[in-house]
């Protein structure tokens, strides 16, 4: 299915039709409109209308469903997820261009999300190193008056309300404008917020098959940053969570805050230049501002009803992005043979400063049953710095049809990236600098013995320079000298199109990391700068119209994340095995119903470089859904998470930052349209 017809299908959705397929046929986040099946990569496509199915309110929501992909905590401030044992904060992408700040992304205005594991810096540049997530937002169509609001409340407490509106502004051109408020809550104590966005868009045909667009998108969200509940130290094996503390707030009410404004203009160009010659130029600039503070546990509790350390701090980030992107898609027949040519260049202006401030807590310790502090002294500042990325990139791609049977894809990316900033933490201010450039190869072939299944092998790298993902790391001058850290994606899988609706994937890889900081292999209590991981792993996956009344989504996946030459170093926040399922049953044209079940192992909080390691243990979820048709436009849903009331910890950030799982929670959302 075309990038095109996808998004006018999720636009149904929205105003209230149920009957397509959760599954996709291409990913525009590919750039050349390649099928799926087609594709030598693991690619997972979560449409509107598997979001709208599980009620979903955050990122974390949608990837604990997608193989590959292990959601982390943030600091209650941020998306943050590992991919194929990578952790990042800054792999994300909007519309196929770099979203890369970190603050919590909304759903509201998405035709879907597109998952691309392995890396791949030909298709996204710098970073990726383990996949990137892009989003995709609904755009507006010409000669369509349409429009739907949807309401939800919880059993928490929280509240949602949404607006898609598409209106033809003359015959040439379309208004879509999306917008969305929620009230925030959860079953943790002391926990609120408010966040809403809005997204005009315009789309003008200003030549048959040439179409120009301009968006702008205001995102502002203000909440209680909560960075769960500390360890408990275990004499006899590794730290565990504290438990029975499901809810309880190890902050400071009042002080503990997250709030970010994002203020991002879009504009773009697409047409047919001739016959099979497309070309696709955007531009975007994108304004953040962010502060966060939060006191937190920063040691294990010494019981279960003992006392734990406590530590504080407040950050302030402000970003400007300016970024271009041109790609050009030649679909040509050469000497007999098919060629689809992509040719682009990007270039980008990242513009970063950063203050934190760290302090104390008083008390400094506080009991375990009462946690609540009293005050907090900040007194010491952590880091203050302005940075100045450039980066300017080329790449070309070929997928050559060398017969009906096999495709071969190869290319080669070149970038330069240049990271300069001032360390103004103490005086005089210290400058620093440093410029890579790096060819990133992509090489991958796809057999294809029938027209339904297709085998493939691909390799694909990527790189990490030493500014990390968010810029905020002043260079020190041992640091100028290192390399970038490498990443090198070994894949191989078969794809099985079962019917037009109907997909599934299995896919083995090994992804190889190099000139990382990691333990010393031989003392994992010394941290080196030069280091090597390997994680290897099996995702399987099947996404689609099982039956004309049964849609499923349901992934696997098996990984062993290690550092090279230490077995006992085990990655962070990479649980060995992750299992999912979800499906939907139209059982009669008013009635729905839907269940899911997420199953996740014992995975590290952080790199298990010592037996104190915090180990979070294994849970297993069930979620149900009922849907109501009241008529052709209006349905009611009721959605439950965690129906047998688990006990469980979701996620962490560090071994003494722990999310507590939900209880059993409900939520009624009621959608309309015309």
């Amino acid at each position: 299915m075309a990038a095109d017809e996808a998004e006018r299908t999720a636009s149904i959705v929205v105003i209230g039709n149920r009957d397509s397929s959760y599954q996709a046929g291409s990913a525009a986040a590919l750039k050349t409109d390649t099928s799926i099946k087609d594709t030598p990569q693991a690619v997972s496509v979560v449409s509107s209308e598997r979001i709208a199915d599980g009620a979903f309110r955050s990122m974390a929501d949608v990837l604990r469903y997608v193989p590959g992909v292990a959601v982390g905590q943030g600091e209650g401030n941020t998306d943050q997820i590992t991919i194929r044992g990578q952790l990042t904060t800054a792999s994300f992408f909007l519309d196929g261009m770099r979203d890369d700040v970190e603050y919590f992304r909304p759903l509201y205005n998405l035709a879907r999300i597109e998952v691309i594991k392995g890396a791949n810096a030909l298709l996204f540049g710098r970073g990726s190193g383990g996949g990137v997530i892009n989003r995709v937002t609904f755009r507006p169509e010409l000669n369509v008056t349409q429009g739907a609001v949807q309401a939800g409340v919880s059993s928490f407490g929280s509240v949602d309300a949404g607006l898609g509106l598409n209106l033809p502004a003359g015959k040439m051109a379309a208004l879509r404008v999306d917008a969305f408020y929620e009230h925030l809550k959860n079953h943790r104590d002391y926990f609120d917020g408010d966040r809403w966005a809005v997204n005009p868009q315009l789309l003008v045909e200003i030549h048959p098959g040439w179409r120009a667009g301009l968006a702008y998108e205001h995102v502002e969200d203000k909440r209680v940053a909560d960075r769960g509940v500390p360890s408990i130290e275990v004499t006899d094996g590794p730290n565990r969570p504290l438990p029975g503390k499901r809810q309880t707030f190890f902050g400071l009410p009042g002080f503990n805050s997250a709030h970010v404004a994002a203020d991002i203009t879009t504009a773009r160009l697409d047409g047919e230049l001739a016959p099979g010659l497309t070309w696709s130029t955007i531009a975007r600039y994108a304004d953040y501002d962010k502060s966060y503070a939060n006191v937190y546990p920063d040691a294990p509790a010494t019981s279960p009803s003992g006392a734990v350390s406590l530590s504080a701090y407040a950050n302030r980030t402000h970003r400007k992005n300016w970024i271009f992107q041109s790609n050009l898609v030649a679909k040509r027949r050469l000497f007999g043979v098919a060629h689809t040519l992509l040719i682009g260049a990007e270039y980008g202006s990242q513009q970063s400063s950063g203050r934190e401030v760290d302090g104390t807590v008083s008390p400094g310790s506080v009991s375990v049953l009462v946690p609540v502090p009293t005050a907090v002294d900040l007194d010491e500042v952590a880091f203050d710095l302005r940075t100045q990325v450039n980066f300017v990139s080329l790449y070309a791609q070929d997928q050559i049809s060398l017969a009906p049977w096999l495709d071969v894809i190869a290319g080669v990316r070149w970038d330069r990236f240049a990271f300069a900033g001032d360390d103004l933490t103490t005086a005089p201010v210290r400058p620093f600098a440093r410029t890579d450039s790096k060819f990133s190869p992509r090489i991958g072939a796809v057999f294809k013995p029938t027209d339904e299944v297709s085998l493939y092998a691909s390799y694909a790298s990527s790189f990490q320079p030493r500014s990390g993902d968010q810029f905020v790391e002043g260079l020190t001058a041992d640091e100028r000298n290192l390399k970038p850290e490498a990443f090198r994606n070994y894949e191989i899988g078969v794809k099985w199109q079962a019917t037009p609706t109907l997909i599934a994937t299995v896919a083995a890889f090994r992804l190889d990391r190099t000139n990382a900081t990691t333990p010393a292999p031989n003392n994992p209590l010394v941290m080196v700068n030069i280091g090597e991981t390997r994680t290897e792993g099996v995702e399987a996956e099947m996404t689609g119209q099982l039956l004309p009344t049964l849609n499923v989504s349901a992934g696997y996946t098996w990984l062993d994340a290690r550092l090279r030459g230490n077995d006992s170093v085990r990655l962070a926040q990479t649980p060995r095995a992750r299992a999912s399922v979800w499906a939907r049953w139209q059982a009669s044209p008013r009635l729905g119903l839907a269940a899911g079940i997420v199953h996740q192992s014992t995975q590290w909080a952080a790199i298990r470089t010592e037996p104190t390691t915090t180990l979070l243990p294994a849970f297993t979820r069930l979620d149900a859904a009922l849907s109501y048709r009241v008529s052709a436009r209006t349905t009611v849903q009721l959605n439950v998470e965690n129906l047998a009331n688990a006990k469980y910890f979701s996620d962490a950030y560090d071994n003494n930052n722990i999310s507590t799982g939900a209880p059993i929670n409900a939520r009624l959302t009621l959608r309309t349209g015309f």
